[in-house]
């Protein structure tokens, strides 16, 4: 009967923390997909109104992660992984309005198994090549069976038009290695600030037309004849 090497042995564990590893971290986009349907269930059925357009999450591969840790000049091990790389779980989250994002944001960090780990507001501070987009680095945990696993979660929350520019704007450089011509990164960022303006022109918009709503539907209260029969009610007046 054949028996295993040392050496095969090794990697039968190696291979089999690889892949618990890498399930964590999918089960964790799973618990935030989860978080965020409910979220935006609730929030659609309480307040008339769906703040997020768009939800995308992905998984880093093995050999994109091995990369980023060549880059960085990192070893090359399950530990320093774990360490150094928080964004092999990623989830988008596109936003009709800047103040959509402030309110997601707010609503994940009520949650009490989610601990924000980072917060980068590239929405107050732009990046200097016009970029604009709010992220977050948060740790939730999984549940295995036989530990728990603190995972993190990197969060990207922005709107249709800083989505819309960002994905352009990874089109444009995708696999040019040399440097950039001015003319084309002050075109760039000046289609960022046109972005950017677009939406708070459509923000302004929205909330004014809530305001008009609003107006309306007092207007109906006050005239309506129900309202019109408790009010002469009150004052003693027979209809």
């Amino acid at each position: 009967m054949a028996t295993n090497t040392p050496e095969q042995i090794t990697l039968r564990e190696l291979r089999t923390d690889l892949v618990r590893f890498m399930m964590s971290y999918k089960f964790a986009l799973e618990e935030i997909n989860t978080k965020l349907k409910i979220l935006k269930e609730e929030f659609q059925y309480v307040h008339d109104y769906n703040p997020i357009e768009h939800v995308k999450s992905r998984v880093k591969s093995p050999e994109s992660i091995f990369k980023k840790l060549q880059r960085k000049k990192l070893d090359i091990s399950l530990e320093s992984i774990k360490q150094n790389i928080r964004d092999i779980a990623g989830v988008r989250i596109t936003c009709s309005f800047v103040s959509d994002i402030y309110k997601i944001k707010a609503m994940l960090e009520s949650q009490k198994d989610i601990t924000v780990l980072e917060c980068k507001d590239y929405i107050q501070h732009p990046k200097p090549n016009g970029y604009q987009s709010l992220h977050l680095i948060v740790q939730i945990p999984i549940f295995m069976s036989d530990r728990e696993e603190l995972v993190p979660v990197e969060i990207q929350i922005r709107t249709i038009a800083m989505d819309f520019w960002a994905s352009l704007e990874h089109k444009i450089y995708y696999k040019y290695n040399k440097e950039i011509p001015q003319r084309i990164l002050i075109e760039l960022k000046e289609a960022a600030d046109t972005a950017s303006r677009l939406d708070r022109t459509m923000e302004n918009l929205h909330d004014e037309m809530i305001a008009l709503k609003q107006l309306d539907e007092d207007e109906a209260m006050i005239f309506s004849p129900e309202s019109l029969q408790v009010l002469l009610g009150y004052k003693g007046i027979k209809t």
